[in-house]
């Protein structure tokens, strides 16, 4: 069963991205709930979520409110509505706060960002680049994918589906395959 999972773009007590991304949900509240709902028959307790950017708005409470009604471990990766001040105060409920963060999963490097960026740390040895802001408006280059809920359905994405889509993606445009 997976446990790594990739999200961003919750926006959780953000009534406006509703008109922003055309989100179908009649309020904010029924939006949240759908996200919520989505996430937690997803994600277990134990199961770890990298979340790239701009979880929720509003006050410390009303953001503490949204983290804990969500399964798992969340490190969060900065947006720009994931504004310092409050974040800092918040990161106790977070397993860890990053502006970018790279990883492994089965020797394959995955770079975090909220944003998508042209190039990125080991692209052109094919390092895929997940993100989030753009609410699935960019067309992606190379091994990018937005994992963002506007671009999958408000659902979070597992890493089984991103290994999946990443065979299925051309090569990064730097990409510098290995004569032998």
């Amino acid at each position: 069963m997976t446990s790594l999972w990739f999200t961003a773009d919750t926006h959780f007590n953000h009534d406006a991205i509703r008109k922003y991304c055309h989100r179908p949900f009649e309020s904010c509240q029924e939006m949240d709930e759908k996200i919520i709902a989505n996430w937690n028959s997803k994600i277990r307790t134990g199961d770890t979520v990298y979340h790239l950017g701009d979880f929720a708005f509003g006050k410390e409470d009303s953001v503490k409110k949204y983290r804990y009604r969500l399964n798992g471990k969340i490190h969060l990766i900065l947006g720009n509505h994931d504004y310092k001040n409050k974040i800092q105060r918040l990161a106790p409920m977070f397993s860890s706060v990053h502006d970018l963060l790279e990883i492994k999963y089965n020797h394959q490097r995955l770079i975090l960002c909220h944003y998508n960026m042209r190039t990125w740390n080991a692209s052109h040895f094919n390092s895929y680049q997940l993100h989030g802001h753009s609410h699935g408006t960019l067309a992606p280059t190379g091994k990018q994918l937005d994992v963002g809920v506007d671009s999958n359905n408000f659902f979070p994405v597992s890493v089984d589906q991103i290994m999946k889509l990443m065979l299925l993606k051309p090569d990064n445009f730097n990409f510098k395959r290995e004569e032998k």
